[in-house]
């Protein structure tokens, strides 16, 4: 199984709110750190304030903070929120796919039954297991 970037760098973000969870963080301050661009992180950033996970604010102490505690938030549901639209394999995609033996598969219950344990595992662990450690002002 391979996470996308936009989960990687979704949960990456998400590990640093969690070290501060008051803190408003700015997507441009978040993408200097982790080295990443920042117009993708806005994106993934919109789609974690569209799940419910984030809210964002405007202006001078404007950015984005997590919605509830660390402890709240369970990690499958993030990489659930995150994966959205992305098919574990052909078959699973909304129209179907291409697939060739559809009808005689015995594959594709299995593969359903291993992505829907591999988030509810995910969910034993909430974002504050994972939180990186504070920063110390210097």
């Amino acid at each position: 199984m391979n996470l996308t970037s936009f989960t990687d760098y979704g949960l990456r973000m998400l590990m640093r709110m969690a070290s501060a969870p008051g803190q408003a963080f700015s997507t441009a301050d978040l993408a200097e750190e982790f080295k990443l661009s920042r117009n993708h992180l806005a994106k993934i950033m919109q789609r974690l304030a569209q799940g419910g996970i984030v809210e964002t604010r405007r202006g001078v102490n404007g950015g984005a903070v997590l919605r509830c505690s660390p402890a709240e938030i369970r990690l499958g549901d993030v990489v659930r929120l995150l994966e959205q639209g992305q098919s574990l394999v052909e078959c699973f995609r909304p129209e179907g796919g291409e697939c060739t033996i559809e009808g005689c598969c015995r594959l594709k219950s299995r593969l359903r039954k291993a992505e829907s344990r591999f988030i509810e595992d995910l969910n034993q662990s909430t974002l504050a297991d994972i939180a990186l450690p504070q920063r110390v002002a210097a």
